[in-house]
């Protein structure tokens, strides 16, 4: 995810170091602690995130989402059709869905009526006609239907279900958006792949995640059909809904790239254009793309975020093409390697919002050594600079440090343990993590292991500080003179 500048606008100000941003375990670490089932065989209510602990479920492991939906932007109401295909990781008697509003008509599980209820702000929970049995596979059909509905966030501004200024409708948000349309295991814990079948009326059309397939007409009505086959957190779920101007090519190795403009904002095809350069140099860094698709949807929205939404981000109307640079970045740095709790946001915000120094550094031969120490020399006396912590910065915190902070900090990251260990770490962490979850600890071990050194201080005064660093931290390597 990368802020708009204006919403940064004082910290831009302050340190003037760059466009400022945003966006199941693997098999060789165990999974967070987390919550399967309460009392009696019913799945947890939450994944058990200590920042959000309601967002998600337990008991189950979602393997596919299929969401059907049909929507006229004239009328505004958004008719669903979801079926949530999981596993189940408990003997289960009952179990949650994350959703936030909408009325409800049917609840099926494995093509039988089941008994539902909904509790407090966003819980669905359904009475399955028999128990289900751990390790089974189960589909929960839900028919729902409503005005989908909006949030303002303190951090992020409007997130959720929004109109655009042409009538149609996007879905943007993190840490939620998903469940502002569609029922979901909320929480990045649970990747699933995603389908989604959208019916608007002919005149519109509709983007969203993974490979296109072909759209059908009928009766006035158009249904579009998207498939997303690489597991995806439900954040980095999307659609958009507008009279899309599309534009379709590959990338040299065969990747299919779709990439759609709102009314008004062809003038960011030459930005687009560079997406093969970008991506190449991206794998150059990160090692090979790791989704299936590319491309980006294009907004004619001044929104306060741009968002990497899985394989094709979403961007508003200010995105320049550093903005392009970072949100490509977080294919590898947050959607391919996933955070395993919303405190390790630094593994996606800190990698992506680097990737543009990193650009400027190749492409316009930037000296970013002399780029941070201007920084630093700029906010050495500002408190509030470094009071925002990289790691266990609480709730609602998550994105106050990691676009200016986090770049500093990968920065010296990157002076302290050299260049060929720093390399190591921008290839071997995604490629180690790949289409899975990790947490912040496991990247310090990660780390630590690579470059050979105690880490320990470092990460101290950089990550889980609230201080200006002692100076061995603060210029280490070459940054010392």
């Amino acid at each position: 995810m990368e802020h708009s500048p204006g919403r940064l606008a004082t910290t831009l100000i302050a340190i003037s170091i760059m466009v400022v941003g945003c966006t199941s375990s693997p098999p060789d670490s165990p999974p967070s602690p987390q919550p399967t089932v309460n009392a009696a065989g019913a799945g947890a209510d939450g994944a058990g995130d200590p920042y959000y602990p309601q967002d998600g479920n337990g008991g189950y492991d979602v393997t596919d989402y299929h969401v059907s939906i049909s929507y006229d932007p004239a009328v505004g109401d958004l008719d669903g059709d979801t079926t949530v295909t999981a596993n189940a990781t408990s003997d289960l008697s009952k179990f949650n869905l994350d959703l936030i509003g909408f009325d409800i008509s049917n609840v099926d599980v494995n093509d039988k009526p089941a008994q539902f209820s909904r509790e407090g702000e966003h819980e669905l929970s359904i009475t399955p006609p028999e128990p289900l049995a751990k390790g089974t596979s189960f589909k929960a059909r839900i028919r729902y239907k409503g005005k989908p509905a909006l949030r303002e966030d303190g951090q992020l501004g409007k997130n959720g279900w929004q109109k655009s200024r042409s009538g149609g409708a996007f879905v943007a948000g993190e840490p939620h958006s998903a469940t502002f349309w569609f029922p979901a295991n909320d929480h990045p814990r649970d990747k699933a792949t995603f389908r989604l079948t959208a019916r608007v009326p002919d005149g519109w059309s509709v983007v969203s995640n993974g490979r296109e397939e072909p759209s059908t007409s009928a009766d006035g009505w158009t249904t579009f059909r998207w498939v997303e086959e690489t597991r995806l957190a439900t954040y980095l779920t999307t659609i958009g809904i507008d009279k899309w101007i599309y534009e379709r090519s590959t990338l040299p190795d065969g990747t299919p790239v779709v990439t759609a403009y709102a009314p008004g904002v062809e003038n960011k095809k030459q930005l687009e254009a560079r997406l093969p350069e970008i991506l190449e140099f991206l794998g150059s860094k990160f090692g090979p793309y790791p989704q299936k698709v590319a491309g980006g949807i294009y907004l004619n929205e001044d929104i306060g975020f741009s968002l990497e939404t899985q394989g094709r981000p979403i961007y508003a109307r200010w995105t320049n093409l550093e903005t392009v640079v970072h949100e490509n970045a977080h294919q590898w740095f947050g959607d391919s390697v996933s955070v395993d709790s919303w405190a390790d946001i630094c593994l996606n915000e800190c990698f992506a919002s680097y990737s543009q120094w990193l650009w400027t550094e190749a492409k316009e031969r930037q000296n970013l050594d002399q780029r941070y120490r201007t920084a630093i020399d700029r906010v050495k006396g500002r408190d509030t600079f470094w009071g925002n912590k990289l790691y266990g910065m609480g709730k609602g915190n998550e994105f106050h440090g990691v676009y200016d902070k986090g770049v500093l900090a990968m920065h010296a990251l990157r002076r302290q343990i050299g260049e060929d260990a720093f390399n190591r770490v921008l290839k071997e962490w995604p490629a180690a993590h790949k289409d899975a979850n990790a947490s912040w600890k496991q990247f310090e071990d990660f780390v630590q292991n690579i470059a050979g050194q105690d880490l320990r201080g470092f990460y101290d005064a950089w990550f889980h500080g609230d201080k200006i660093p002692a100076d061995q931290y603060l210029y280490p390597g070459s940054l010392r003179g």
